[in-house]
């Protein structure tokens, strides 16, 4: 195969992503491993290390990354309000199809796409739709489900704490000790790895009930965002590679976090489970067509 070839630079690009979701599926088939302490770790640690190293760094310019995080945010939007009148339509209740639909798999997937494809450079760019995705769910999605949720406490939450302590630094130009900020990078490189592995420990928890529905969003989902992607670089004249990290962004499957927040809430978890294990596999199709309509 010509390495030069655009085939081979998608294979290049998706197979780590798989690869390690693959060895955590047949890995977790076999010794079923506990990770609720590892997934905790991850979210309290690793991930709001990853954050903060990426936001901290002397490349990182707020207003540089404004129109994507913008972009990203209609994207998410629309998305979720296209899903609002389909779930009635369907007679699914809106709180078991809207938060699939609306909520990405931005750092499972987001996260190492971005780097494998546009390289480290591309990080705090992927970092910023990460937090614009994962802020609105610890706060819409959350309130959505639990009306009783209190906004003004998402301070506490680690990644959110960590993305604010990161931009404190860039903005006011602290100067971190480099020590530090290794040690901190060093944390943050564990989360994209163990992020993939738990993914596909997760994957041989859930059933293929409901599949009918789950297949009907696993479409859905990627060609609407898509679809709004295209829409909103127009509008916001995006070009270059925030461009073509929005049409991704777009393409992404449901985040893992929709089941654990159904779980949590006892929303459905077993239709939204097979709602977002058959999205993350039809990422399989989705991720390789749009990575090929921005890379040729």
């Amino acid at each position: 195969m010509d390495e030069n070839s655009l085939t081979f630079r998608l294979l290049a690009i998706l197979f780590p992503i798989f690869g390690i979701v693959a060895a955590g599926y047949f890995y977790g088939r076999k010794h079923k491993p506990e990770m609720a302490v590892a997934n905790r770790l991850n979210m309290d640690v690793f991930v709001p290390a990853l954050v903060f190293s990426a936001m901290a760094g002397k490349a990182f310019d707020l207003a540089a990354y404004a129109p994507l995080a913008l972009g990203g945010f209609i994207v998410l939007a629309g998305c979720g309000l296209l899903a609002w009148p389909t779930a009635r339509l369907l007679g699914v209740q809106p709180k078991t199809l809207v938060p699939p639909m609306l909520f990405n798999n931005s750092g499972n997937i987001g996260l190492p796409l971005a780097v494998l494809a546009w390289g480290e450079a591309a990080l705090p760019a992927a970092v910023i739709l990460f937090m614009v995705e994962n802020t609105l769910h610890f706060s819409f999605g959350a309130r959505l489900l639990d009306p009783s949720t209190r906004l003004l406490t998402l301070w506490r939450i680690p990644v959110v704490a960590a993305a604010i302590a990161g931009l404190a630094v860039a903005l006011l130009n602290i100067s971190v000790w480099p020590p530090a900020l290794i040690a901190i990078k060093m944390l943050g490189d564990v989360s994209v790895p163990l992020l993939l592995f738990s993914l596909g420990v997760r994957m041989t928890e859930v059933r293929f009930n409901e599949w009918k529905l789950a297949v009907g969003a696993a479409l859905l989902r990627p060609l609407v965002g898509m679809a709004l992607a295209y829409g909103t670089i127009a509008l916001l004249g995006l070009q270059g590679r925030d461009a073509a990290m929005l049409i991704v962004f777009g393409a992404l499957p449901p985040a893992v976090l929709n089941f654990l927040f159904a779980e949590r809430y006892k929303q459905e978890p077993q239709r939204v489970a097979s709602i977002v294990l058959i999205g993350n596999l039809a990422a399989l199709i989705f991720l390789p067509l749009a990575l090929g309509m921005v890379l040729r």
